[in-house]
């Protein structure tokens, strides 16, 4: 039996050229989902919003050096972190990548002083929605109800305290 690869958590900005197969991919699951508009939900937010000086951070986690899984938050409010392109490459999925994303911008936001986690995903992502409900997110809407009637469905979830020495270094880490 071989052990699976380490995987290293590195921050970069959008211009990273390792952030493209993430901005691609998404696009295009979005598209496939939403229709040819859905890339405007990439162009939504300026890219400075994922970085440091203003509250963000854009993560990937690398295989090899290849990025494989990677995700953002930006601030929503002086307390709130805001969940932003959680994605999977095509090629990894079904090994749990996701939740190691989520786990990893969660810690980075208690490190940051953020005390909640919101995000909303969209009605035909049901892949999506279960990650949350299985990480512990709070449905902000009526779960029991048709997500095509409700339009993006939001969640949140309170962090707990983060420790100083648990705070990011901004250097990578081995997973």
């Amino acid at each position: 039996m071989t052990s699976a690869p380490d995987l290293t958590v590195v921050h970069v900005p959008v211009s990273d050229p390792r952030v493209r197969p993430l901005l691609r991919e998404l696009g295009e699951e979005y598209s496939r989902r939403y229709g040819k508009d859905a890339h405007e939900e990439l162009a939504r937010y300026p890219d400075e919003e994922f970085t440091a000086p203003y509250g963000g951070v854009l993560l990937l986690l690398l295989e090899a050096g290849e990025p494989v899984a990677g995700g953002a938050f930006r601030r929503y409010d002086a307390g709130t972190a805001e969940l932003k392109r959680i994605w999977t490459h095509s090629a990894h999925r079904r090994r749990g990548l996701a939740r190691r994303v989520v786990a990893e911008l969660e810690r980075e936001a208690a490190a940051r002083g953020y005390r909640r986690v919101y995000l909303t995903t969209g009605p035909r992502q049901p892949e999506a929605r279960g990650l949350y409900l299985a990480t512990g997110y709070t449905p902000l809407f009526d779960p029991d109800a048709d997500p095509e009637t409700i339009g993006p469905l939001p969640f949140e979830k309170h962090l707990p305290r983060a420790h100083p020495a648990t705070a990011s270094t901004g250097k990578a880490a081995t997973l």
